[in-house]
């Protein structure tokens, strides 16, 4: 087994110098299991069984590789959102009004919208993190969609009016959901939470921001939105969880939905969301460059999304040390860490990787973690 890295210079506790941002491609035998429940081949349990057991490799898989961060690799959901959505009344998909590019092949999709009263049927994530607790000594983190997902894919008309007159007071009722989970998940343990801001990631696009326009909507304005809605969601949050925060552009097939550096949204967002720590893509140039990171206040910590889930081709361990000492010019070194870009399946058809590129993409991650602050 690989030394672990809980003690590369003195990071012990969330974020960790090596992170990744929590799904992993799905093993052939959970696609085949979910395969035969819908041809009524397995039961529900039968397909639980099969969960349990990938779940156990996945973690077999990251505490060989040395990570303190542990994830079930998301291998319960249909995707990154997906259960969220089914835990939570009032909620349900509608065709999303922004296509993917650049991957396999250009792709509609399905988002959230709102079609009643929201309110959590169950715990969402409750289950996923009691099992990986009980599988491992290291951290568990929890992965959860940002408040704004469940608005911004559809937008205005996924709002029902009926049930919510205005935005505001959505987010004022979506917030008691995330209280309530984050106060069950600390009854069980759980310190360690993150979430997947996609949206505000979006509107680093100006295509996108016409888009937003173009529906009535003035992203200045949905930007801080979403900021609130995330700080009214970790409002009065159990005390010892770090909550990280995930910006994406798009995941899915190695494709994505938008471009442009962080700085639209940067001030606002460093500054005024209530994290300890962002992930911030940076395996290509459509993320931008290192200086808006001069936003971040001294109390948080970046994690570099240095190393792409979108292609098989492996990074050189140099250069993302190089850049890794770039960035260190707008955050210190001891304040920064290194991840993946993004997950490897946001959804459960993955990216076109294999689970051995996923596993070297992995043990880069580590290795550039340890000669970076060893």
């Amino acid at each position: 087994m690989t030394t672990p890295l809980a003690g590369t210079s003195a990071r012990v506790a969330p974020p960790f110098r090596a992170e990744h941002v929590g799904s992993l491609l799905r093993p052939r035998a959970l696609k085949d299991a979910h395969r035969d429940l819908r041809d009524g081949r397995v039961t529900p349990d039968g397909i639980r069984a099969v969960e349990d057991r990938c779940v156990g490799d996945a973690v077999k898989l990251q505490e060989d590789l040395g990570f303190e961060v542990i994830t079930d690799g998301e291998f319960r959901r249909g995707s990154w959102f997906l259960g969220f959505v089914e835990a939570v009344d009032g909620l349900g998909l509608e065709k999303a009004r922004f296509r993917f590019h650049g991957g396999v092949t250009a792709a509609d999709w399905f988002g959230p919208k709102v079609t009643s009263k929201v309110a959590r049927r169950r715990g969402i994530t409750t289950a996923e993190f009691r099992f990986v607790r009980s599988l491992t000594r290291h951290t568990p983190k929890v992965t959860l969609p940002a408040p704004s997902a469940m608005h911004f894919f559809v937008g205005p008309e996924g709002l029902d009016t009926a049930a919510y007159p205005d935005l505001k007071s959505f987010f004022t009722d979506l917030a008691r959901v995330y209280r309530e989970e984050l106060a069950d998940l600390a009854r069980l343990g759980c310190t360690y939470v993150q979430l997947d801001e996609v949206p505000l990631a979006l509107l680093c696009d100006e295509v996108v921001r016409d888009a937003v326009r173009a529906r009535g909507e003035d992203p200045i304005v949905l930007t801080d939105f979403y900021v609130a809605a995330v700080n009214a969601a970790l409002e009065g949050r159990p005390a010892g969880m770090t909550v990280g925060m995930h910006l994406c552009r798009g995941n899915y097939k190695s494709g994505w939905i938008a471009a442009g550096g962080y700085d639209a949204v940067a001030q606002r967002l460093f500054n005024d969301a209530h994290v300890d720590a962002f992930f911030l893509e940076y395996d290509t140039p459509r993320a931008g460059g290192f200086a808006p990171l001069r936003f971040v206040p001294a109390h948080k910590t970046v994690v570099l999304g240095l190393v792409s889930t979108k292609t098989p081709v492996l990074e050189d361990a140099t250069a993302l040390a190089r850049r890794v000492d770039e960035a260190s010019r707008y955050v210190p070194l001891d304040r920064l860490a290194v991840s993946p870009q993004c997950g490897f399946a946001s959804s459960a058809a993955g990216n076109p990787l294999t689970a051995e590129d996923q596993a070297a993409k992995l043990g880069l991650v580590a290795r550039v973690a340890r000669e970076v602050w060893t």
